[in-house]
């Protein structure tokens, strides 16, 4: 025997795939650093990747390609309502949390109530589906918030056709500021800080409005987030106080450019910014994280997975750059609400920042504009800002839910792995894949189809490698990958 190759002439441990657990761990190693394709990927369910114009040895072995209907949904966004959505909110002056509420022209009321009636608009369409409604409160005097101010979210609610109860979010913000936060006269257009979200969201409330979704999606434009988080905090809290079921939140926070400051562009790349230890994580938990890992198997980092899945492809024709933070520093955006109440949530921002067309006066200085006016965006980006949006709720709305109760039986010391879940619950279910992955390993590399409804055994090591599992439907949709924990 050789010293070498100590197991060379003996019999290997078999993979359900047919292959040596050795040669299908060294397979992942090949898989995960230039995407050679393994057996156990050959054998995936899961749909081949879309030619995109990029490498497709990028694309993960957990990819679902663009089908018909969605390919349709996404060529519907329309550039030239972008555009026209992002300039009328400009024009209101200013939308700042603090500025009037009844001028029909100027300030966050004639905004509120320019969102209200287009949305209005959009639900007609919907036989009834899609609801419009002003949340509103009073906020007593708070930090940025000097005296009781209304503060308003405009809220469209599509309900879906099959499993109403589980819940999508998609918002923006619509209030301004200027160079002074507490400014609420001086002239704040906010175009891209947030009109360019808020269109996001309008844009893609009026695609889906004729369409039936099997999940419920909400499009919401949030007031108070510059004074800080106020409105999306407020409506987070109704969803938690309702027991609302809400499996996924995006935010649209300066999705507006792909121009950095200095004057560099990058037209095709959306940052997607996704937290890994859990806001909410509690102290038993956080136990369980330091003892098996799973710092970048967050539900959030899941969700990130899952857009990359849908949205880089073709149909978008973006590149979605995960960024392994909550988010930027210094900073904060409406999905952090969401996270504090234990909903999984991230942020969509632009590739790279120009300061000079964000929380600015509008001024000229040395010969320099300055401010957040709309003609430092560029619609067509925002436009396909909208189709990754798009893309992922739409799946997501059509998907089953990721399977839940995920666990790792470790009753006993094995080299092979059982894997078991609660039943699914969706009428079209049709079965479950195990995923897994390197530990060192940003995507996963590894699809084969579970043998049960609610096990699997994999002949690997717990040890050595993540899982993961997903749910798949007879349509073919795949939900977000859950992680599972331990079950002793």
């Amino acid at each position: 025997m050789s010293l070498t190759q100590p197991w060379k002439g003996l019999a290997m441990p078999q993979d359900p795939t047919g292959m040596p657990r050795r040669t299908v761990l060294s397979a992942t190693v090949a898989t995960a650093v230039v995407g050679v394709p393994s057996v156990a990927q050959a054998a995936s369910a899961a749909p081949a990747a879309a030619s995109t114009g990029r490498d497709t040895a990028d694309r993960p072995a957990t990819a679902q390609s663009p089908g018909r209907e969605l390919r349709e949904l996404l060529k519907e966004v329309d550039r030239d309502r972008i555009e026209a959505t992002v300039r009328r909110l400009a024009a209101f002056g200013t939308r700042h949390t603090l500025s009037t509420q009844d001028d029909p022209d100027r300030g966050i009321g004639a905004a509120r109530d320019w969102i209200y009636a287009e949305l209005k608009r959009y639900a007609a369409a919907s036989g009834g589906r899609m609801t419009v409604e002003l949340q509103s409160y009073v906020q007593e005097p708070a930090s940025r918030i000097p005296v009781a101010t209304r503060i308003t979210n405009i809220v469209a609610t599509l309900r879906g056709s099959v499993d109403p109860d589980r819940v999508y979010v998609v918002s923006g913000h619509y209030d301004s500021r200027a160079t002074d936060v507490m400014d609420a006269v001086s002239d704040a257009p906010g175009a891209d800080d947030d009109a360019s979200g808020v269109a996001v969201a309008m844009e893609l409330a009026r695609v889906m409005a004729r369409r039936r979704p099997a999940a419920t999606i909400v499009f919401a434009a949030v007031a108070g987030e510059e004074q800080g988080l106020y409105g999306s905090t407020h409506m987070a809290e109704q969803f938690k106080a309702a027991g609302s079921d809400v499996h996924g939140m995006f935010t649209n926070d300066i999705v507006g450019s792909p121009r950095a400051d200095d004057g560099t562009r990058d037209p095709y790349t959306v940052r997607l910014f996704a937290e890994g230890v859990p806001t909410s994580e509690t102290p038993q938990q956080a136990d369980t994280r330091r003892s098996v890992g799973g710092e970048n198997d967050s539900p959030a980092r899941q969700l990130a997975r899952f857009v990359r899945d849908v949205a880089n492809n073709d149909a978008t024709g973006m590149n979605v750059r995960v960024i392994y933070r909550r988010d930027r520093y210094l900073r904060g955006g409406d999905h952090i609400p969401f996270l504090e109440r234990g909903y999984t949530a991230a942020r969509f921002t632009e590739p790279t920042e120009d300061f000079a067309h964000q929380h600015q006066d509008v001024r000229v200085e040395d010969g320099q504009q300055y401010g957040d006016l709309p003609e430092f965006c560029d619609f067509g980006y925002i436009a396909r800002v909208a189709r990754v949006n798009g893309a992922a709720l739409w799946t997501l709305a059509q998907a089953p839910a990721a399977p839940r109760g995920v666990k790792i039986v470790t009753s006993s010391l094995t080299n092979s792995t059982e894997l078991v879940w609660e039943p699914g619950t969706e009428s079209d279910l049709a079965g479950h894949e195990v995923v897994w992955r390197e530990t060192t390993a940003p995507e996963w590399t590894h699809v084969i189809k579970a043998a049960g409804a609610t096990s699997h055994t994999v002949d690997l090591s717990k040890d050595n490698v993540f899982f993961g599992v997903r749910a798949v439907n007879r349509a073919g949709h795949r939900s977000p990958v859950a992680f599972p924990v331990p079950q002793r």
